[in-house]
């Protein structure tokens, strides 16, 4: 397929992963809302790319913000694919602490909030835009791809409220598939592992070679770009539905 006339939301659109994808999408063709909080970010690269991408403040929890980047993005066309790639903090506990203190339950509930409620929030709301459009041709009227984690099959020590948000995008993955079969929409999500994205920088070079040496080959972490590539693909290909798909360079997270 093209993407030349199509309109794509991509939430943490200024992010490691969603900036890769904006990039990666408008050059394919594609009109593309970066739906993101980091306004510095999402406004320069909109202003970057310019001609057919737009930058909106969308908080993925915010229903009232989620359909300000429907509105822009009626402006550039039509909306039938999404790609839900934010991301944001992280809690490192265990579930009882070695202080004998239990995990937060604020810190499990926001984790479960930003990465589990707030990309369900994105694809009901979006698939039910999708739905009222005309289908194509072939019977479909658009594709959405959230973004899980291979945390969500293999959560280390300390990752109980990740792992748990993370495993619930995998189960909503297939769910969600079935229940908007009746509409058209195909729902794909994308579990990666460890990901050289900028944040990753602040860690050093030592963790970084540390992390790669996991890594069984490439022996190296993964880049946004080809992050971006396997969105794109789920994106076109129309027999691919229901999926997680994992792009770890073939790792399994050990426990720690």
């Amino acid at each position: 397929m093209s993407f030349e006339g199509e309109v794509v939301l991509v939430t943490g659109g200024a992010g490691g992963l969603g900036d890769a994808t904006v990039r990666k999408l408008h050059a394919e063709g594609a009109a593309v809302v970066i739906a993101d909080v980091n306004d510095d970010k999402g406004k320069a690269l909109a202003e970057e790319l310019g001609n057919k991408a737009v930058y909106v403040r969308t908080d993925v929890l915010d229903d009232s913000t989620i359909e300000e980047a429907f509105a822009a993005a009626d402006k550039l066309g039509t909306l039938r694919y999404a790609v839900i790639a934010h991301g944001g903090f992280g809690v490192l506990e265990k579930v009882v602490n070695r202080d004998g203190t239990p995990h937060t339950l604020k810190g499990f509930t926001d984790t479960i909030g930003l990465y589990l409620t707030g990309t369900y929030n994105v694809l009901r709301l979006t698939a039910a835009k999708i739905a009222k459009l005309e289908p194509k041709d072939s019977g479909e009227r658009g594709a959405i791809v959230m973004t899980s984690s291979i945390a969500g099959y293999e959560g280390q020590i300390g990752q109980s409220a990740y792992a748990a948000a993370k495993g619930g995008v995998i189960a909503l993955t297939l769910t969600g598939a079935r229940d908007l079969s009746a509409v058209g929409i195909r729902v794909n999500s994308i579990a990666p592992g460890t990901m050289h994205t900028p944040i990753m920088d602040f860690l050093g070079e030592e963790k970084l070679s540390k992390f790669a040496a996991a890594v069984p080959f490439p022996k190296r972490l993964g880049q946004p770009a080809e992050y971006a590539f396997l969105a794109q693909h789920l994106l076109e290909n129309p027999y691919i539905n229901g999926e997680v798909v994992r792009i770890d360079g073939g790792q399994r997270f050990q426990p720690k």
